[in-house]
Formats: C-alpha cells, structure tokens, sequence
C-alpha cells in the first residue's frame, strides 16, 4: 500500500477561516480516526484557535514559541487519545498548531520572498531582525506575518492562496525546515512513521 498524504479542512463549508473550534476538530479528527491504516495530524494556527482548545490557558502563559506549540500540542493529543482511545490515538494522531499563520514560513527566505512579492529584501530582513526569527513573527492581529506581508506588498491580500503557494513552492521545504524548527519537528514525526 502507498503511502500518502489528502488534506481536508476543518471547518463549515463557507468559512473563511479562524475561530476553529474544538468541538468540530474533534468530530472530524474521529471520522479519520475510525478509518483502518489512516494516521491524522492537523496544521491550524494557534491565533485562529478557538477559547475551547485543550491547552489554551497553559499556552497563553507560555512566552517562546517552542513552549506554546508543546503545551497546544500535547493537551490536544491528550484530549483526542482520551475521546479516541480505543483507536489507537496515541499511535495514530499527530497534532500540530503553528503557533503563528503558515505564511511565517514564507519568511525562510527574505531573498525569495522579496523577489516573488517584488518589495526590498531589506524590508523583510527588518521583519526578521526584529522578530528573531520566522516562527517569531508575531505581535498581534495587526502585526501577524500575513498582515506584515499586506504591509509590504497590498496585492497579497487577495492573492494569499496563489503568492502564498507559489513563494512557498519558491522556497522549498528544506529552507523553511531549517528556519522553522517547530515546523521541521512536525515533519520529522510524520516521516517517522514510515
């Protein structure tokens, strides 16, 4: 049998996104769940995360990056191995909250970045120096990595699934793995289960 990855999104049909609740992740993580030979991971962002997330007020006291992502992510492993037990959750569930948006990773490569959004490189590196490092660039709703980018470039606004695949594509996931660790730990438990 092949292995292979088939992306679904969590939330009603219509939604634009944020406010992701526990409750409909939950359900959904189970359908997956009671398929045989199926592993399940999830990529949300912890700002779009709903109040009712497993781990949420031990995150908000956590200031790094790194803690926020574990205390997210193993309340949330927790909570599903508790509902899904019997089905091998504890093997087959793989959570993963970006603690910030997915186009933080654009911010691998200012080089790329600025070439593919045709700003200054400059621009981006003042971003990254200011922030540490791409998994770090966030300071609140109006200063989120896509909200840095519409700062940057107005067109992104409107193009977030198109210049967002196509800088990312631009980028490799090799470079954003080396600049995102968090991230790189994510894909490094799913290629474990080979």
């Amino acid at each position: 049998m092949a292995n292979f990855a088939a992306p679904t999104v969590l939330a009603k049909p219509g939604q634009k996104g944020g406010d992701v609740k526990f409750a409909r992740a939950v359900k959904d993580i189970g359908n997956y769940l009671k398929q045989a030979d199926v592993y399940v991971t999830t990529f949300v962002d912890y700002y779009g995360l709903n109040k009712d997330w497993p781990g949420m007020a031990a995150a908000k006291s956590k200031k790094e990056p790194a803690q926020i992502a574990d205390a997210l992510n193993e309340a949330t492993k927790t909570a599903i191995m508790q509902e899904y037990g019997e089905l091998n959750a504890a093997k087959r569930f793989i959570p993963y909250v970006a603690v910030h948006e997915y186009e933080a990773l654009l911010f691998s490569s200012p080089d790329i970045l600025a070439k593919e959004l045709k700003v200054r490189e400059s621009d981006i590196l003042k971003i990254i120096n200011e922030c540490g490092e791409p998994e770090k660039i966030n300071d609140s709703v109006q200063t989120a990595p896509s909200k840095r980018i519409i700062s940057l470039c107005k067109k992104y606004e409107n193009m977030k699934t198109i210049t967002g695949v196509a800088v990312a594509k631009a980028i490799g996931i090799e470079k954003m793995r080396e600049k995102c660790p968090i991230f790189s730990r994510w894909l490094t438990s799913l290629e474990n289960l080979r």
